[in-house]
């Protein structure tokens, strides 16, 4: 195909897409420019007729007022996770973290059950640690706003009997906060997974761990919450030894790339892209406008479609009302250069620090042999116990790579017929993944020895065991 010499490699299909993409971008600006303008009873009415045309025209609902309909309206309606608390009975602590780079980290503890409340917050319960890390472009929300507590895996583990915390990443609705910038400023948003690595997954712990007076907590992740932790604790010796067992739900270390070729092709051509796309501060930052004025079935419906566009998730193990409701919740500000980061690793295919050089991308500085590499999360030095869960329909997860660059002590259980956001929302997660979860985190709780349960012998002498 035809090259035409601008931006490097790019072919004149991809260039059209540039263009296209710029295009579409301008014309979302121009629209939220114009919404932010008009009054409210003008955007009322827009919203009110986009429910009556979607309701009556482009999905005809049933009129009938099911227990998940009424659950998914009061999930929707909750504006944080204070309130996603107050819907099951469950009462929260809200914790601050300064990491040593300056950035205010929200915490979230639910170290009661339901309908009990801990008379003195902030202080060790003698139970058992859990710490629970989102995804990106994601916060603490997404672990609670499903419509049964059956299915959520945070008050499961409050109800098995252990002190459960939820971290957030800095940029996000709960970490928006530095004593260094602002978060208007370009220097507030200029970080990455090693930021995350380095600062937020480490000093997160320490302070829980200050907190509860335990050795150790248990560590789950999902998605980008896993990727931290493989970064963390493959930089971090020390920190390995303050894990029990890291838990991965829907692990991410080097994924393929993205299912829309040309966006995918486009990307990995050049990953700064993205800068020129959408500027070196927060990603997608209008989402909040369009989420708060269109009808959630209509906000819903565009989520499903970009999903299946670029990951070809089909969300069928995904209730209607559950992805109504979850939607809501599912997205939270992220900065560009972390998505940067993700386009490095997906590009080179390995699970690289992010690269600064971007000369390094320019097809003019390549030679036969690089003179220049960004470093490797070293993955297999991770002493801590590791349990892949990971659904065999995620097209984000190719596991024989992941497991090839994890140690061997790796365990993986393969959850058949899931996709990524599966793991969180399934209608079946009850039965599928949160008793695999108790399970695993059963066997490596330490006893009075210092071994764990697994085989009667201590962690670092665990075998691999896979099931995929």
């Amino acid at each position: 195909m035809a090259r035409v010499p601008f931006i490097g490699r790019l072919s004149v299909r991809e260039h059209v897409w540039l263009v296209l993409g710029f295009l579409f971008l301008a014309v979302e600006g121009l629209l939220s420019l114009i919404i932010l303008c008009l009054p409210k009873p003008v955007i009322n009415w827009f919203y009110k007729r986009s429910r009556y045309i979607f309701n009556n025209y482009i999905v005809r609902q049933p009129k009938v007022h099911t227990a998940e309909r009424a659950a998914s309206d009061r999930v929707l309606r909750a504006m944080d996770f204070q309130e996603l608390c107050d819907i099951y009975g469950y009462t929260p602590e809200e914790h601050v973290v300064l990491t040593k780079d300056g950035y205010l980290l929200g915490l979230h503890r639910l170290p009661s059950k339901a309908g009990k409340q801990k008379t003195s917050p902030g202080t060790s319960t003698g139970k058992p640690v859990v710490y629970l890390h989102h995804g990106l472009l994601m916060n603490s929300e997404i672990w609670i706003c499903l419509t049964d507590a059956e299915r959520c895996l945070p008050f499961r583990l409050v109800e098995a009997g252990f002190d459960v915390w939820l971290g957030n990443n800095r940029g996000n609705k709960y970490s928006k906060k530095s004593i260094h910038y602002n978060p208007n400023s370009t220097k507030f948003w200029d970080f990455s997974i090693d930021d995350f690595a380095w600062h937020d997954i480490p000093d997160s712990i320490q302070y829980i761990l200050d907190t509860t007076k335990v050795d150790k907590v248990n560590y789950i992740g999902f998605s980008q919450g896993t990727a931290q932790a493989f970064a963390a604790l493959s930089i971090h010796p020390q920190l390995n030894e303050r894990i029990n067992v890291f838990i991965a739900l829907a692990p991410a270390m080097s994924p393929a790339g993205l299912s829309q070729p040309i966006v995918d092709a486009l990307m990995k051509t050049n990953p700064t892209l993205l800068f020129l796309f959408f500027g070196r501060k927060s990603l997608f930052s209008s989402a909040i406008m369009w989420q708060a004025i269109l009808y959630p079935p209509i906000f819903a419906s565009v989520i499903d479609q970009c999903l299946i566009i670029l990951f070809n998730w089909r969300s069928a193990n995904i209730s209607w009302y559950q992805k109504i409701c979850a939607y809501a919740h599912l997205y939270s500000f992220a900065s560009t250069k972390a998505v940067v980061h993700w386009f490095q690793i997906m590009r080179n295919a390995s699970f690289l620090m992010y690269d600064d050089d971007t000369t390094s991308m320019s097809p003019v500085a390549r030679t036969s042999v690089r003179t220049y590499k960004p470093a490797r999360f070293p993955t297999k030095n991770i002493v801590t116990p590791i349990v892949l869960m990971y659904g065999d329909q995620d097209s984000l997860v190719d596991i024989d790579v992941m497991v090839d660059q994890l140690p061997k002590h790796t365990v993986v259980r393969r959850l058949e017929g899931y996709e990524h956001l599966d793991i969180l929302w399934g209608k079946d997660v009850d039965k599928d993944v949160i008793p695999h979860v108790l399970d695993t985190l059963k066997a490596y709780q330490p006893m009075k020895n210092g071994k764990s349960h697994v085989n009667g012998h201590m962690d670092d002498s665990a075998s691999v065991v896979s099931d995929y």
